[in-house]
């Protein structure tokens, strides 16, 4: 191809893939420098375009991003550290952080999180500190939530709407240090009752233990859930209420019941047996009797028979 006809389509292909490795573009009224992208009380409602691709911290906080983006997220596979705090996020889901697999410092706080997809930080294995707290109407975690987040030691689930927590959630956090439970409508019910236990063995470093205290029930409120584990253990294992009575108390007369029910059958299948058995007994007494004045008849005849053949009766 001769020089002045041009750049071909592989050369514009190759440059346009060239400025992407590269870059070098800054989001408008953002700062930039040293792999490190700034866009902090922006009024932003949507995730800014154009972040280097070689950016290690990215600060979103004090904005109005209501979601974030897998696929340009996903471009920054170098990130590390990602503060979204104070923003408008509605849910996380299973691949929003597909790319960023380097993630050590990931900052969800003071969001509108409404539900947090299973898996959604599994492929976040490099994952040290995570926060998302002050999302109160955050109600439920799945018990995979944290599945493969092998190497967290930070977690902040402070003023949220949890009320419980399933103790298979934290099968995976086996390097954890530091948990924030205050400020949550704690129920302190039965199925509690694992992850109390946790909390009472873990030995975790509770810093706010004294405000994360149960809502319910009455006779827990005010207990610090830190320390419910051996009152909920009695009320849940040992301790039986009016309920449990009653219950056993039913259970014990149908079992009485039924044993009533069943001796009286075996009784009469028992005398119903005996008068068979008695009956087939007389029968066979009346056969057999009857048979032995048969023979002894048969023996008579024939022995008079015999006599009256042998010898001449005497005039």
């Amino acid at each position: 191809m001769p020089l002045t006809s041009g750049p071909g389509p592989g050369w514009l292909l190759f440059s346009f893939g060239m400025g992407l490795v590269s870059g070098s573009k800054c989001p408008n009224n953002c700062q930039c420098q040293d792999q490190e992208v700034a866009c902090i009380g922006m009024q932003l409602s949507e995730y800014p375009l154009d972040i280097p691709l070689n950016t290690r911290r990215l600060s979103l906080q004090d904005n109005r991003i209501t979601s974030l983006p897998a696929m340009e997220l996903g471009l920054l596979s170098d990130l590390v550290y990602l503060d979204c705090h104070n923003n408008r996020i509605r849910e996380v889901l299973d691949y929003t952080f597909i790319g960023v697999f380097r993630l050590i410092y990931l900052d969800l706080s003071s969001n509108n999180l409404t539900s947090i997809s299973p898996f959604s930080f599994s492929v976040l294995s490099n994952l040290v500190q995570l926060n998302i707290a002050n999302n109160p109407h955050l109600l439920f975690l799945d018990k995979y939530t944290f599945a493969n987040t092998s190497s967290l030691r930070y977690l902040d689930l402070r003023n949220t709407g949890l009320q419980t927590l399933d103790r298979t959630a934290f099968h995976h956090l086996v390097v954890l240090q530091t948990l924030y439970l205050s400020g949550n409508p704690w129920k302190c019910n039965c199925s509690f009752l694992d992850f109390a236990i946790y909390l009472l063995v873990s030995h975790l470093d509770h810093p706010d233990d004294q405000n994360a205290t149960c809502m319910e029930p009455s006779e827990l409120t005010g207990w610090p859930i830190t320390q419910v584990g051996n009152p909920l253990r009695y009320m849940c294992i040992t301790h039986l209420d009016r309920q449990d009575y009653i219950f056993l108390l039913l259970i014990g007369f149908c079992i009485f019941a039924a044993g009533t029910v069943a001796a009286w059958l075996t009784g009469v299948c028992a005398v119903l047996y005996q008068h068979a058995s008695r009956k087939a007994s007389e029968d066979e007494s009346e056969d057999e009797a009857g048979n032995r004045v048969e023979v002894t008849r048969r023996i008579f005849y024939s022995r008079t028979s015999s006599a009256s053949g042998g010898f001449p009766q005497l005039i």
